[in-house]
Formats: C-alpha cells, sequence, structure tokens
C-alpha cells in the first residue's frame, strides 16, 4: 500500500510515451508532475485507482504460486527429480505460469483503472471495468500481453528452485553439526 502510488505514477509515465507518439505531446513532464496532476484532477485517491483489484490479484497469485507449489513439490519432486535445480525450475516455471494466467486479468483491470485517472472516470469500480473491457474488447482482452507475463515467470521459477537448493544444503549442514556434536560429546 505504501508504495503502489509509485506503480501508478510508473504506469503512468510509461502510457504518456505512447501518447506522445500519438498527439505530439506528453501529457506529464516526470514523477512529479504525475503526482502534482493527479493530486489536483483526482485527490490522494487517484494514486491509489485499481488498488483493491491489484490486492486480489496478487493474493490470488501468490497463494497459487507458493500453495501448488508446495502441493506439488512431494509429489513431482521425488526419486531421480529429488535435490534436482533443473527439474523444481521446470516445475516452479510451470506453476508460475499458471498462477500468472489466472491472475493476469486482475493486473489488466488494474492497469486500465489507473489509466483513467485524470479522465471523466471511465471505470467505477473493478466490476464495471471487466463488464466493459469483456464487453467492447471481448474477454481475451483481459488477457493481452500475458505471453511476456509468461516469460516474467522464470524469475519466479528461479526463486523456488533456488530457495530449494538452499534449504537442502542448509539441512544437509545442520544436520552434519548435529552429528559433529554428537560424536565430540
Amino acid at each position: 500500500m505504501l508504495l503502489y502510488h509509485l506503480d501508478f505514477a510508473r504506469t503512468r509515465l510509461a502510457t504518456d510515451a505512447v501518447v506522445c507518439h500519438v498527439t505530439g505531446q506528453r501529457q506529464f513532464k516526470g514523477l512529479i508532475d504525475v503526482y502534482r496532476k493527479t493530486l489536483s484532477s483526482d485527490g490522494i485517491a487517484g494514486l491509489y485507482r485499481g488498488f483493491g483489484v491489484s490486492i486480489l490479484g496478487i493474493t490470488m497469485y501468490r497463494g497459487m504460486y507458493f500453495g501448488i507449489y508446495d502441493t506439488m513439490k512431494p509429489v513431482v519432486l521425488v526419486g531421480a527429480f529429488e535435490g534436482n535445480f533443473f527439474a523444481s525450475f521446470l516445475l516452479g516455471w510451470s506453476i508460475t505460469t499458471v498462477s500468472g494466467v489466472c491472475a493476469y486479468p486482475f493486473d489488466t483491470l488494474r492497469r486500465r483503472m489507473m489509466l483513467t485517472s485524470g479522465h471523466k472516470i471511465k471505470y467505477n469500480n473493478a466490476m464495471h471495468a471487466f463488464r466493459e473491457i469483456v464487453g467492447q474488447e471481448g474477454f481475451l482482452a483481459l488477457f493481452r500481453g500475458v505471453s511476456a507475463n509468461m516469460l516474467l515467470g522464470m524469475a519466479g521459477a528461479g526463486v523456488l528452485a533456488g530457495y530449494d537448493q538452499l534449504n537442502r544444503i542448509s539441512s544437509r549442514h545442520s544436520n552434519n553439526n548435529e552429528a559433529n556434536q554428537r560424536v565430540l560429546k
């Protein structure tokens, strides 16, 4: 919540460059200008447009990310795959892809709601935005850009696989220390 306004400003600046190519003029001169114009047109609430749907999306994503991984790990990463970084990475990438695709519509709604700041309010809430986008552009519009998100999932997969490897090393080291302590006594 404390940093959401920065994501808002970043999104506005990134899309401002697109508008610049169309109209020839940028709407914002920089980060401070985004804040100044948003606060004057929409108040503090304008900096947090789309925050609620963002929370829903990240909760769904992280819940699936950790929940599915912790559920599938003891089933899939057994035998020859146990302790295998590559197998752990592939499982993690599969899970980040599934989680990311499921949560992506929330991210689309968040971005679209952010972009209405400073304009006549196009969307009253996330449900209204959902109905408008699906009604005007079709259901698949909620998933535009999801393929790039799948590639970004590689980083999340690396984190899961790396965590598993460090956890294995740590527990092996811990077990060796306990065995050494027993021998010394």
